[in-house]
């Protein structure tokens, strides 16, 4: 990397302008993504666990942790808490023992693509506060300077199982009379 010095002054507004920003940011999507789980008796980190384990066809503890950025004991607490309402099970591989696997229980797939089938762009501020830009441009932001951060920040791996999830909705689903909803298993391309 260029040696070039950065200002401490440029450094510490850099900083800040991002802490700024994401806490405003971050706010607004956690109060629209309560609304939205709300009705399933979820909370935002059940609902992740779901969504991951959901598009990584299972996934350790470890791997839930890692891409759901949280740590492994409240992945394990809140996967725990899933699997006590049927919606997940645990297991371990004959050839690694020392990870704990989830998966979906049939219970927990319906629900999530249930969840799914009720999102309502109105009720959400983040999607609301970006149409403005999608009417001028033609398309919504596609943040590739913030995912060039997260990238860095988080790793390929993150960035891979993110395009991953995006990748599994855009072949995997359609949308009828305005919900998403699940391709059946023969016209999944």
């Amino acid at each position: 990397m260029d040696e070039k010095i950065i200002s401490m002054k440029e450094s510490m507004l850099f900083s800040q302008r991002m802490a700024q920003l994401s806490k405003a940011l971050w706010k607004s999507i956690e109060k629209d993504w309560q609304r939205w789980i709300k009705p399933f008796d979820l909370n935002i980190n059940e609902h992740h666990i779901l969504w991951i384990a959901y598009h990584l066809n299972g996934a350790s503890i470890s791997d839930i942790a890692k891409f759901g950025v949280m740590h492994v004991s409240t992945a394990f607490n809140f996967s725990k808490k899933l699997e006590e309402r049927g919606l997940l099970q645990f297991s371990k591989k004959e050839s690694d023992k020392r990870n704990t696997y989830i998966q979906l229980t049939e219970k927990g797939k319906n629900l999530l693509l249930e969840i799914m089938e009720v999102y309502e762009p109105k009720n959400n501020s983040v999607y609301q506060g970006a149409l403005p830009l999608r009417e001028l441009y033609g398309k919504f932001p596609d943040i590739i300077e913030l995912m060039a951060i997260i990238r860095n920040v988080y790793g390929e791996d993150f960035m891979d199982i993110f395009e991953k999830s995006f990748h599994n909705i855009e072949t995997q689903f359609t949308e009828e009379d305005g919900k998403v909803k699940k391709l059946e298993v023969e016209k999944v391309v």
